[in-house]
């Protein structure tokens, strides 16, 4: 564990903070355009904000003293003025927008590509996160920071690490991370190039890399819940999330941050950069540049001595070693928690103005991460490998000839005995370490213009991401004493380039048209590893990428897109979208929405709902993606084979090719803004996917008259999986938001928010569609497991309640994250009783406080506290039928049970498929930041 006295010095310095009472006055002002009121308006100040009511008026209180207030709405220049606030005293502050129709300006607010409008007329449910909401959660890094604020968004640190290390899964609706889009400044970001294989939520998936985007780089965050698929093509089945980064240039600063757990470890630390200046009247650079470091935090438990017998013994000898070996390590010096990480992220974005209606604008970002995480430890009764990692005693027998023994052989017995009997020295085992090194960018160039009203933006996108992985302190067994004790195991690539056109305008006051088109390659890389990491068995831990499974693989694709959005009347709104999209690899899509708005009562009650079809192409990881990969089953470690859809094997099985995942979404929802600064909606959703792209089940036969039998056999594993248009799933739920503002208490201004998430169904619809050699040997690729992963793994529910209360100089948040029920049915650790079991997380609730004082109008600085109450992840087994009553019964199988599924408590909190929340506790987190 490292020296924590970076992140103790930087939570010290801001532990004990001064009370004063600090002199406040009042702000007001109404803001127009053309002379109307414009409502929504977004107006704040470093710590405080409010929104102008259908008058176009506002009002904030603020600490005595200058100011720099800032005026924002979509589809309008945004302005900001400097003002002195004197105690006691109020004062006035209009101010008259004037409309830009080339700003950056996020385009999904209404799940449009034509006309741009306020996000209360919006036909669709949208969540709108800003930055200060995204820090106040104490998270330090984007995607946590979204888990403790947007309900409908999840993501945990798994419990098996590895290349997960690197980034976490995520998804929107219980969907998957390859099923949301992911947009900066409204284009599209790259995905990442791993792909998730452990058995946790996102297994067989891939995502973009949220975690490498800088926090102190965004501005806004906006998620459109809802499919998207005509708008912007594949992916947005779930939903789309816009990333706004900051633009207009206010003041720079310097964020000093440091944290750490309850527990002493996972301690935090870094600083961040944000810059930049204004380029005339609407141009601007801003740049960030953020620099963290990460420790591993350790929560292994004590190993429960019967599951651990009953794992690795079977014999006296075997048993008194183990027996002995956990007296002195209880732990059996496992490091199991999360990783560590060492972060560099760099991002600017820049708008030049040309001309009166021109803007040429880029943004750009670069981030490396190197990570490092640890393997299960290799005790000495679990495996003898660590005889080549140390020279042995003189005059002690070599067990480490060509001939290994097997766990309970009288090989690996007399070598037991030997070394309870001193023969050897420094045998305590050994623990393989994974390193991941990544490197993520993207950059986007383009011009926006005006002529004749027609609005247009042609741009080009590029983006890449690339993992090379090391594996160290471990051997391959196969080599026996000519292996070594570090190997390159490989890695993945993934890099894409983009061009877009987008052209739109309002033909009438009522009548808008956009069209545009976007062409897009992407390349996917698989890199080979060193001969040493992938001969015979690999590299114990993490088997290397064999050279015949390497390659560079490419596709590309073309769609176009027409929108028109309608006023019918001043109070209903109707929108429709059509798109075509054609693949070089699989085919054509043909995708549309409709969506619609109705005002009841003027903007205090709306009506709004969508229809739409959509699809997903099957990624370039799940099209040629192919390894052998170790994996622990059971107490041992097994080969198992990835082929995939252009292989021999998957042939021989009868898998057909990929094809695109298509979809049908429908939402119904109610928005209501019973009095000024109170507002409610209520969304219903339904979404079908046919043709689901799986990660199969691992497929095996012990059965040598099928033809299964021998497909296995001839590729040398003992168990295979791959990629399968296999299922048809229907989600279905409920989303809530509710928001009351400017509340005044006291001397004080209190907000209230409260959102949440209900999944009414998460199903899987008839049977899945089998290949004709998994059938034979009546197998299947959607285990027990695999369903559960697919429709329990995330939350059944989740509300996020919070209160935020400004008092002159003091900022105060306290925030109450529900988090719902998840199941699990193992079978690969728990064996085939998983079948009548499930393995149930228990609903938690995770508090946390932030508390943050203005020492000066340049210095600030935050405390929070995650998870004030240490609350962690609890489970139990439930029983599921009759079989299972009576198998819980026994307390002795049932003790046994829980222990297979932890591992013999090495994994006691999490197991190994993970919780819907994190693992470490409560988390202590400080910031200060300097203005200048």
């Amino acid at each position: 564990m490292r020296n924590h006295k970076s992140a103790v010095c930087i939570l010290s310095i801001v532990l004990l903070l001064p009370f004063i009472t600090t002199a406040q006055g009042t702000l007001t002002g109404t803001v127009t355009s053309g002379g109307k009121p414009l409502e929504n308006a977004s107006v704040t100040s470093s710590k405080a904000g409010a929104t102008t009511d259908k008058d176009g008026k506002y009002s904030l209180r603020l600490s005595a003293g200058p100011h720099s207030i800032t005026f924002s709405i979509i589809g309008f220049t945004v302005q900001t003025m400097s003002v002195n606030i004197v105690d006691g005293q109020t004062t006035v502050q209009d101010v008259a927008m004037e409309p830009d129709v080339l700003r950056l300006e996020t385009i999904l607010v209404v799940g449009t590509r034509s006309l741009p409008r306020s996000a209360v007329g919006t036909p669709l449910p949208v969540d709108n996160v800003d930055l200060p909401t995204l820090k106040s959660t104490g998270q330090i890094t984007f995607d946590k920071a979204l888990q403790y604020r947007v309900p409908s968004f999840n993501t945990v640190n798994t419990p098996v690490n590895d290349a997960t290390t690197l980034l976490d899964p995520y998804e929107i609706r219980n969907l998957g991370p390859s099923r949301t889009l992911v947009l900066i400044n409204g284009k599209r970001k790259n995905l990442s190039s791993l792909l998730y294989v452990q058995f946790s939520p996102g297994r067989g998936e891939t995502g973009a890399d949220l975690s490498g985007i800088p926090l102190d780089a965004i501005k806004n965050v906006e998620i459109l819940r809802d499919g998207a698929s005509a708008q912007y093509g594949s992916d947005a089945i779930a939903g789309v999330m816009n990333i706004t980064l900051k633009d207009r240039y206010d003041y720079s600063h310097v964020t000093l941050f440091g944290g750490i757990t309850n527990k002493g470890d996972g301690g935090n630390y870094g600083l961040s950069l944000n810059s930049g200046a204004n380029i005339g009247s609407r141009g601007f650079i801003n740049y960030t540049v953020a620099l963290s470091q990460q420790d591993n935090a350790i929560r292994s438990g004590i190993i429960d001595i019967p599951t651990e017998l009953a794992t690795f013994g079977g014999d006296a000898t075997t048993d008194d070693a183990i027996r002995r070996y956990l007296a002195v390590y209880p732990t059996g010096n496992n490091e199991n928690g999360t990783g560590e990480t060492t972060a560099g992220k760099f991002l600017f974005n820049l708008g030049v103005p040309v001309g009166e209606r021109g803007l040429f604008y880029s943004n750009a970002a670069y981030v490396f991460k190197k990570v490092l995480s640890n393997a299960n430890f290799r005790t000495p009764y679990w495996r003898i490998d660590e005889v080549l990692l140390h020279a042995p005693v003189t005059g002690a027998p070599d067990y480490t000839g060509s001939s290994y023994g097997a766990p309970g052989s009288q090989l690996q017995n007399d070598f037991q005995a030997d070394k309870a009997a001193g023969k050897y020295k420094g045998y305590n085992g050994y623990e393989p370490t994974f390193d991941g090194d990544l490197i993520d960018y993207n950059a986007t160039a383009g011009f926006k213009t005006e002529l004749n009203g027609w609005k247009q933006d042609i741009s080009i996108t590029v983006g890449g991401n690339q993992q090379l992985y090391s594996v160290v302190n471990t051997v391959n067994r196969t080599l026996v004493k000519a292996s070594p004790t570090a190997f390159k195991p490989g890695g993945y690539g993934f890099f894409n380039v983009i061009g877009n056109i987008d052209i739109s305008k309002s033909i009438t006051d009522n009548f808008a048209v956009g069209f545009g088109t976007e062409i897009r390659k992407e390349t996917y890389k698989i890199i080979a590893g060193d001969t040493a990491s992938y001969s015979g068995e690999g590299a114990n831990s993490f088997p290397g990428i064999r050279q015949e499974n390497s390659g560079t693989f490419s596709r590309y694709n073309m769609g176009a897109y027409f929108d028109a959005s309608v006023n019918v009347t001043s109070n209903w709104l109707i929108d429709g979208t059509v798109r075509g999209e054609k693949y070089s690899d699989f085919g054509n899509a043909f995708v549309y929405k409709l969506s619609s708005r109705v005002k009841v009562a003027g903007d205090n009650f709306v009506l709004r709902g969508s229809a739409s079809t959509g699809f997903r192409a099957p990624t370039l990881h799940q099209i040629y993606d192919q390894s052998t990969q170790a994996s622990f089953v059971a107490g041992t470690i097994q080969l198992s084979g990835l082929f995939n859809n252009n292989s021999k094997q998957a042939f021989l099985m009868g898998i057909p090719k990929l094809k695109a995942e298509k979809s049908t979404n429908f939402t119904f929802g109610v928005g209501v803004k019973p009095v000024r600064n109170l507002s409610m909606t209520l969304d219903y959703y339904d979404i079908t996917i046919k043709d689901r792209v799986v990660y199969s089940s691992a497929i095996s036969s012990s059965d040598s008259s099928t033809t299964l039998y021998h497909i296995l056999q001839d590729a040398g594993v003992v168990q295979a999986q791959f990629f399968i248009n296999g299922i048809k799933t229907h989600t279905s739920g409920l989303d809530f938001v509710g928001s009351y503002t400017h509340i005044t208490l006291g001397k004080g201004m209190l907000g209230v928010n409260f959102a949440g998430n209900y999944t009414l169904t998460n199903e899987i619809v008839g049977s899945p569609n089998e290949p004709a050699a998994v059938k034979e040997a009546n197998t299947t690729i959607l285990s027990t497991q695999i369903r559960s992963l697919l429709t329990k793994s995330r939350p059944k529910y989740k509300a996020v309640l919070g209160f935020d209360y400004k008092l002159e100089k003091w900022f105060f948040n306290l925030t109450n994250t529900l988090f719902g029920p998840t199941e699990f049915q193992d079978l690969d650790n728990g064996g085939s009783i998983m079948e009548h079991i499930k393995q149930e997380f228990k609903p938690g609730v995770v508090t946390d406080v932030n508390v943050g004082y203005d020492f000066s109008s340049k210095i600030n600085a935050t405390v929070t506290v995650c998870n004030v109450f240490n609350v962690l992840p609890k489970w139990s087994l439930k029983a599921l039928d009759k079989n299972g009553e009576a198998y819980l019964a026994d307390a002795t199988q049932k003790s046994l049970l829980e222990g297979f599924l932890e591992f013999s408590g090495r994994y006691r909190i999490l197991a190994y498929n993970g919780s819907q929340f994190s693992q470490l506790g409560a988390i202590f987190q400080a910031t200060v930041t300097f203005k200048f």
